[in-house]
Parts: structure tokens; sequence; C-alpha cells
């Protein structure tokens, strides 16, 4: 609900699930505090008095000083973060106090928004009509006290009475699972994660429903198209006749903009935290990203776990606001943390002599089954798919699926188009091995790199297109061009003219061309979409290369183009010749 009125309400969000500030359903404001950034120190000093802010008083009887105890309890000068910070503590005591004048006890939370002067007050809510009308008096308070502050307390008053005429609406929608919930997040391999949780449990004989960014599927057949990675997509999987389990893709756009479709989860799952969409709905870095992925941690139940990529620092750092057993995975099984967690009673999974392997107190290290064996590891040469491969086996053994059932689902899960469609699907052509994936940010880009360079014959070279959205950082675009120059002979630039989203076509690839420069090419050629791309570097490669383009906006013409040329999709045990071969162990 945005305002035109730049000193109260920007913006009241309804959270219908868990979010980044409650486990519950929430409200969040966003309130515009320039006035409050720009009027003079006593002003302000005299609301926090007038509000009872804890030392406003002992402060304003030292006005040549700071208090010793509390240097917060001034505003501080106007315009600087300290007193924003000092105006975000008013905000808070205000919605406070307007809530003990309503006669009830409000849990509040209260931060920096996304603009230099902006304030942002959540509070949980349990009938949203009323809980609306609250937020917009509380937008009204902020106003009207800064401009009055010896009527504080009456203002409040005349808001509370207000309140109290208002019928108080429904309550939430949000769902109960009675099921088996896994929820998975992360800024790579969530998809992938989710489509091979799926398998696995119906591999163990169960009916289970899962939302993506493709759709809500049950038992591998769409029930809904389009982007169903937030609360909507839960609450469909959960509502699916006959489900007896449920794997939900949570995005971080749909945390942020209307909280998690369900109110808890058995097992939680976070992959990765990279650079992706820096810049969007107030999350300018790693550590806030990071926070907002450790939202579904918080409602894990207590006799479930929550699976982390120890070998992540933040996603390990993850561990603190937990609520579940931990259940953490890595690549390294020396790993300090994997000693850690087992000391405390919880579980992991690792790489032992080339095998999945789990680890648990008390109990010998066990084989699950080679990598080799395991085709969304393309033989053990994607590392990230070896991570996903990890999580996924981590989460069904968490909701108490049999190894038995684990380990023929990993045997089983190919990636195909039809199974996992643009996520490292491979083809042969003309001697050539063609690499199809999603890519789309620098840890996807990187990986992709290490699945060519893994696949790359002797005397072989690698040909890699590469793209970007309008919305990603100038730091991130650049480095798309860079990772793909130190790992490629031929990086090529191809457009995405569909997803520019505000920023200029000359702009984007030129800084993509930049990129690949810094990392060492030249000549670095650019195609108008990837059809283009992919076709000039089939016709410019030669035998016993690698080409590979990343799939974002063409994935089905790309796929049409592979049958019409005849390409021969590589099946799990061409895969593993094509791997050793590579290897020279052919």
């Amino acid at each position: 609900m945005p305002t035109s009125d730049p000193s109260r309400l920007v913006e009241l969000r309804v959270l219908d699930g868990p979010n980044l500030y409650f486990t519950r359903p929430a409200i969040k404001l966003t309130l515009s505090a320039k006035e409050w950034m720009e009027a003079p120190d006593d002003r302000i000093l005299e609301v926090a008095i007038r509000l009872r802010l804890r030392g406003a008083a002992r402060a304003a009887a030292r006005p040549g000083g700071e208090p010793p105890a509390s240097a917060s309890a001034r505003p501080g000068p106007p315009g600087s973060e300290r007193r924003l910070r000092f105006v975000i503590r008013l905000a808070a005591q205000l919605t406070r106090d307007l809530a003990r004048a309503t006669h009830t006890h409000l849990a509040v939370r209260a931060r920096a928004g996304s603009e230099p002067d902006q304030v942002i007050v959540a509070y949980p809510w349990r009938r949203r009509t009323a809980s609306e009308a609250f937020g917009r008096e509380t937008a009204r308070l902020f106003d009207e006290v800064l401009r009055d502050p010896s009527s504080a307390e009456s203002l409040v008053a005349d808001a509370a009475r207000r309140l109290g005429a208002i019928e108080p609406g429904p309550g939430p929608s949000v769902a109960v699972p009675a099921i088996s919930v896994i929820a998975v997040t992360g800024t790579n391999g969530k998809t992938t994660t989710v489509r091979l949780l799926t398998h696995l449990i119906r591999t163990a004989g169960m009916t289970v429903a899962y939302s993506s960014t493709d759709g809500v599927y049950v038992n591998g057949e769409q029930a809904e198209p389009g982007d169903y990675s937030g609360f909507e997509g839960a609450s469909k999987a959960l509502s699916q006749p006959g489900v007896e389990a449920a794997v939900l893709e949570v995005a971080r756009g749909g945390i942020l903009l209307r909280g998690i479709g369900a109110m808890h989860n058995d097992v939680a799952v976070v992959t990765n935290v990279s650079s992706d969409h820096l810049g969007l709905h107030g999350i300018y870095t790693l550590d806030q990203l990071a926070e907002v992925k450790s939202t579904i941690l918080r409602i894990t139940k207590t006799d479930g776990w929550d699976v982390l990529n120890a070998d992540d620092p933040r996603v390990l750092a993850m561990r603190r606001v937990a609520r579940g057993r931990p259940f953490l995975f890595s690549r390294d099984p020396d790993h300090p943390a994997l000693r850690s967690t087992l000391a405390e009673r919880g579980r992991a999974i690792t790489v032992i002599d080339d095998a999945l392997t789990v680890l648990e107190p008390g109990r010998d290290p066990r084989a699950l089954l080679p990598l080799v064996d395991v085709p969304v590891t393309l033989a053990g040469i994607s590392g990230n798919n070896v991570q996903n491969a990890m999580a996924a086996a981590a989460a069904a053994l968490g909701i108490g699926l049999p190894e038995e059932a684990v380990t023929a689902g990993l045997r089983t899960f190919v990636l195909d188009p039809e199974t996992n469609p643009g996520r490292a699907n491979l083809f042969e052509l003309d001697d050539r091995i063609v690499v199809v994936d999603y890519a789309h940010n620098e840890a996807g880009i990187q990986g992709l790199v290490e699945i060519c360079q893994g696949l790359r014959r002797k005397g072989g070279e690698v040909w890699l297109s590469y793209s970007s959205a309008g919305d990603r950082t100038d730091e991130v675009i650049h480095g798309l061009g860079y990772i793909a120059a130190r790992g490629a002979e031929h990086p090529v630039v191809c457009e995405l003219q569909h997803y520019l989203r505000g920023r200029d076509r000359q702009d984007l690839v030129r800084r993509l061309v930049a990129g690949a420069e810094d990392g060492g090419a030249t000549n670095v050629p650019v195609f108008p979409d990837e059809i283009h791309a992919l076709t000039w570097m089939l016709e410019s490669s030669t035998p016993n290369d690698v080409v590979a383009v990343t799939a974002l906006g063409q994935r089905r013409e790309i796929f049409q183009l592979m049958k019409e040329r005849g390409a021969e999709r590589v099946s799990p045990r061409r895969c593993r010749e094509l791997v050793l071969e590579a290897r020279g162990d052919s």
C-alpha cells in the first residue's frame, strides 16, 4: 500500500506467512523518516522524553555532554547514521505505546529501510483488518508526534480509540502442514535439489508434490504452470489431494514479499549464498541475503533437521538461528564443522573414497554409493551437483526415507531435458560435447566452467556463451565475463533482450565484454540471443571441443535445435566414459 506523503507511510505490506521478522504472519511498515532525519536535536529528544524512551530524560539533563552509560541516548547530528538508529528506536517505542494503549501485548521489530531515510517496523498479526488499521495509525502517529511532541500522549490515546471501532477482519491463511515438508532455499541449486528430492521420495513409494520456479508438480505431473517459488506455490503444493510429502522451493523474493507458505517444515535445506539479484527488495549485501535465506531454519520443527552447506561460511553460520538438529554436508570429510556437529549428536554427509558417505555419532562412516554412479554429479566432475546430491540425500534421510530408497533414487535421477531441463543437460553432436545449463550468476558460471573442463578431451577447447539479465549489479555482470574468459578459450556474449529490466542494452553488453577482456579474452563476439550464439559456436568449433550455452531465455529452442541436428543425449554411462576419456583413463 504505497502513499505519496513523504512524511508517513511508504508501504504497508502484509506478510501472510513466516518471514524475515517473525516466525508467524506479520505486518511490515516502511516509513519515511526524512523530517526526523532533518529535525533539530532538541525536537527529537523532546519526542523521546514524551515517549519515555530509555535514557532520553537523563540525556536531556546533561546538555553539555553525552550520558556516560549510553551514547545512544541522544539523537545524534541531523542526517547521520546515529540519528537514523535513534529514530528507529523511537519508531519501535511508538508502536509499542500504541499497542499498550489498545491493551495489546505486541512484539515489535524495527530496522533501517532500503533508503537512507527510511525506517521499517514489523509486528505479528492475528486479524488482518485490525492489524492493517494499526499500521496506518502507527504511520500517522510517526508524523504527528514530531510536529507536536507535547501532545504525544493524547495522540496515542486518540489513535487507540479509533482502533477500538475497527472490525478485526479475517485471520491468516497460512498452511499448518500435517505431512512431511522439506523447504529448500539458497542462491544456486535450489531447483535441482528440489527435483532430485522429489525423485528420491517417489522412489520410496510416496506421493509427493513440489513447488518451484517451473510450477507445481504432483508425482512428476504439472498441476500449475508458472513461477511458484513463493507463498502461493507452497499453498498449492500442500493442498494437492493425496499428497504424503511436499518439497518447497523457497526464493528470497517470496520470503520478503509475502512470507513462507507453511508454518513449519520437517527439514530445511540451504544450498549456498552467493551474489545474485543484489539491490532488489532492499537486499544489498551477501550478509543481508543470508539473513533472508535463514528464515526457513527458524521454522524447522525442533525434532527435525536443518541441512546446511558447511563449505559455505555464511550458510554454516546459520546454525546460530537454526531450530532443528544439524545435518551438515561438505565435500571435505575433514571439515572441522563436521566433527563438532557429530559431537553435538548431529549428522553429516560427505565424500570419502569418491563415494557419498553418511556420518553419524558413534558409528563408522557408511558409504551410500560411488559418485560415478550418481548421474546428477556427472561422474563426479560437477562440484555444485555433488553438493546438491549430498543435500538431497541428507534431507531424504531426515524425513525418514530408507537408505535403500535414497540410494536407488540417486542412481536413477538423470540430468536430461525432461527430468531436469536446463540444468547441465549434455549432448554429443559432430564429435563435440554440448552443455546446456541455466548458469545465471557467478557461482553458476564457475560451476559450468568446471563441467566443461571435466569433459574436455586432449587437444579440445571450450566455447562458452554467457549472458545476464539487466538487474544484476555491475560487479556481478563484470564477474560473469571474467570467469567465462578464465575458464574458456572462446567466451561468447549472447544477449537477453527480454530481460534488460531497465538497464541500457549497450551498457549491459559493454560490461559483459569488458569482464571477459579483463580475464584475458580478445575479440569477444556478441550475438542477439542464445540460438545465434550456439549456432556460431557449433560452426566455429572443431571435433573434441566442448560447447556450452547458458539457457536462460531460449531453452526450448535450444533443445529443438539439438533434435533437428541429430544430437545424441549423453546417458549416465556415456558420461562416465567421457569423463574417463578426458582424464586419460580410458
